[in-house]
């Protein structure tokens, strides 16, 4: 019989023999010691169990009921505190419609006094506008009354001041004349041969002319181009220069002027301008005889040109 047969056998006759051999039941229960806390001992134990059990169970029912009632104290504490927050609530509505009604009441009359002020104001503003405007026409009347007295005896004290220049221009224009067709007829005689003591004659003449006619000093100016800005090497400029009243007048006077001396005048003339970092007023040439081409780059150049000094225009125009 082999291992399986042999458990098989036990299976079947085992439980039959526990009942009836008294020596398999003392077998069994020897073996099952090893195993197992007798009957005795295992009731002690579940005894002791239950009543451990038993006395938990107590003490749980015991802090279930200690925590029902804190629990029923919080819920009355609880209801007791959102009695006091809606009466809080109501009494916080209550003084918030108050207030929002004190506020309206408030704005309202700060409104109706603001535009009780704005209205004031508007008359106030009215009314001293309607002064100032009263005000500004009186002093606009005197001051145009005053206008009218003062242009008035400025156009007659003027007419007789021009009156009295025409007078004294008339005489002196007279004596340039006379003077003038006297140089006309020596430069007519000597042409374009003069030396340069007969050119400076000619320009010292002009001169007189002018200080007479305008009541003037024509300087006779000389500086050294040390750059050779003008001739293109470093050489001594000559230029005749007036001031008057604060402005600056270039002139070359001349018996004869060309294209060439055109150019050369304008650029002394901008020499000086820049050597004395002062703008000219005017740049003015004076010749009883100026070639046409010269007369073009004169125009060209913005230089007022006159053959007699007699038609100079004022000098004081700009």
């Amino acid at each position: 019989m082999n291992t399986a047969e042999l458990r098989e056998l036990i299976k079947q006759e085992l439980p039959h023999l526990v009942h009836t051999d008294p020596e398999i039941q003392e077998l069994i229960l020897r073996l099952s010691r090893q195993e197992f806390a007798p009957k005795q001992q295992t009731e002690d134990r579940f005894d002791r169990l239950f009543a451990k059990l038993e006395r938990d169970t107590e003490t749980s029912n015991q802090r279930w009921e200690e925590q029902n009632h804190k629990w029923e104290e919080n819920n009355r504490k609880w209801d007791e505190n959102q009695a006091e927050l809606r009466r809080m609530r109501q009494e916080s509505e209550r003084q918030w419609k108050e207030h929002r009604e004190e506020s309206e009441r408030q704005r309202k009359e700060q409104r109706e006094e603001s535009e009780r002020q704005r209205k004031e104001q508007r008359e106030e503003s009215e009314r001293q506008r309607k002064e100032q405007r009263e005000e500004s026409e009186r002093q606009w009347k005197e001051h145009r009354e005053e206008t009218e007295r003062q242009w008035k005896e400025h156009r007659e004290e003027t007419e007789q001041a021009s009156k009295a220049h025409r007078e004294e221009f008339d005489r002196v224009h007279e004596e340039i004349m006379a003077m003038t067709r006297k140089f006309d007829r020596t430069i007519g005689a000597l042409g374009s041969r003069w030396g340069l003591s007969s050119e400076k004659a000619f320009r010292d003449a002009l001169a007189s002319i002018l200080e007479k006619n305008f009541d003037v000093k024509v300087l006779n100016i000389t500086e050294y181009d040390d750059l050779g800005t003008v001739f293109g090497r470093p050489d001594q400029i000559e230029l005749d220069v007036i001031v008057i009243n604060g402005l600056l007048i270039l002139m070359e006077l001349k018996s004869s002027i060309g294209k060439a001396d055109m150019y050369i005048f304008e650029r002394k003339a901008r020499f000086y301008e820049k050597l004395h970092d002062r703008h000219a007023n005017r740049l003015i040439v004076i010749s009883p005889m100026i070639d046409a081409k010269a007369r073009q780059v004169g125009e060209r150049l913005g230089i007022e040109m006159f053959g007699d000094s007699v038609l100079v225009e004022s000098l004081e125009n700009t």
